[in-house]
């Protein structure tokens, strides 16, 4: 495992000793990245750790960790696109990729020492957060849309949690967390307002570089409602190549998200350094109604340097991504990671991408976590019209 060197504001440059836990630059506000002591970690040697993300416990901090088996998911390529492979992070531990960033996060947290843990999530990081506080016996303050999938409801309160249900988005769940976490002593683990959630996550970007043989692809679209695991794959590729471990390529970086909440591709699209709150946010992909992911200048900045793109979809587009993976690749995608697919088809149909290229698609969770998302919108695509000849109502 690795020494941590420092804290380093992703904005201004601040370095911070690493002694205490932080939040964010306390000069500018500015998500905060781990830096290492590396010395000279074997990239074969990986082969011979378990089959977890904790296989490259080489660049990853020296504390035991809180572990569930998460991490090194399948790398599937598709049977329908060639040279296309679907990354499905849905059999991670609580069913996405949450569990990755809140392992570590969570793992961190009891090596500091804190005993209460807040955070506004849309469904999933509250899942994955309530799982992992209940085996390192931390306590978990959570604090969600009331309209977010069942599943992740009753996995939040089934682990013991402290569940807030509020009538808004995750961003009104944020104000409430940010304005009683001192007065209750809980340390906020909100996206990217903590250093260790992408730590997590960046081993995403290991595992695509292992799993490619350590040749990375020509792009990777990623569904995209905090950024987190994007920029996570984007500092594991800094980091790989510090190490020698891959060369100077790297993928364009793509954000998929719905047309119902699209700060990322408005942002893009208009040329901004910044993102604007998006109003009236609403998609059946719950993780991807994010207003305004707080990293909004370190997406658009990752994206630019890699040649990326954003692309909105709409939510019939995402059900038929949906329907194509599970029909057609066997793989029950939550609406989050049909987006995805949905993104590729834009993007082929367009010209952006080529049929040649190498390209990996995240499916973020599991589509059983969506049943009551699912049930609900193919129960009104198919209702019947009446049709009243006569006044009598004719039989189908």
């Amino acid at each position: 495992m690795a020494k941590i060197s420092h804290f380093e504001c992703a904005r201004c440059g601040e370095k911070l000793a690493p002694a205490t836990l932080l939040n964010v630059c306390p000069k500018c506000a500015g998500p905060l990245w781990v830096r290492y002591e590396f010395g000279r970690p074997d990239r074969e040697a990986v082969k011979l750790g378990p089959a977890t993300m904790w296989r490259y416990s080489s660049v990853l901090p020296d504390v035991e960790p809180v572990t569930l088996g998460e991490g090194f998911t399948p790398m599937l390529p598709s049977r329908k696109h060639a040279n296309v492979f679907i990354k499905d992070e849905g059999l991670n531990p609580t069913g996405s990729f949450k569990a990755r960033g809140l392992g570590m996060g969570v793992t961190m947290a009891r090596f500091y020492g804190v005993k209460k843990i807040a955070i506004p999530s849309a469904g999933n990081a509250a899942s994955a957060l309530a799982a992992y506080c209940a085996a390192a016996k931390i306590e978990a303050h959570i604090f969600m849309p009331k309209d977010v999938p069942m599943a992740n409801r009753i996995e939040c309160e089934s682990y013991g949690a402290h569940v807030t249900y509020v009538d808004g988005l995750i961003s009104d769940c944020a104000k409430m967390v940010a304005e009683r976490k001192q007065a209750e002593g809980w340390f906020d683990i909100s996206t990217l307002k903590e250093p260790f959630r992408v730590e997590g996550k960046k081993t995403m970007g290991y595992e695509v570089a292992e799993q490619l043989g350590w040749e990375l692809p020509d792009a990777i679209i990623y569904p995209t409602g905090g950024g987190v695991g994007l920029l996570g794959m984007w500092k594991a590729f800094e980091e790989m190549e510090q190490l020698g471990w891959i060369g100077s390529k790297r993928p364009k970086m793509i954000c998929a998200q719905a047309t119902g909440c699209a700060p990322v591709v408005k942002a893009w699209e208009e040329h901004r350094e910044t993102m604007e709150m998006w109003k009236d946010a609403h998609t059946s992909a719950a993780g991807l109604r994010v207003p305004k992911p707080y990293a909004d200048r370190e997406i658009l900045h990752a994206m630019k340097a890699s040649g990326g793109t954003a692309v909105a979809v709409t939510d019939d587009e995402i059900m038929a991504a949906f329907s194509s993976w599970a029909r057609e690749e066997g793989v029950f995608a939550a609406p989050e990671g049909a987006a995805a697919l949905a993104a590729y088809w834009k993007l082929i149909e367009s010209g952006y991408l080529r049929p040649e290229e190498k390209v990996v698609l995240f499916n973020t969770g599991s589509g059983l976590k969506y049943i009551d998302v699912f049930e609900k919108y193919f129960r009104k695509k198919e209702q019947p019209k009446s049709r009243a000849l006569g006044g009598i109502i004719q039989p189908y």
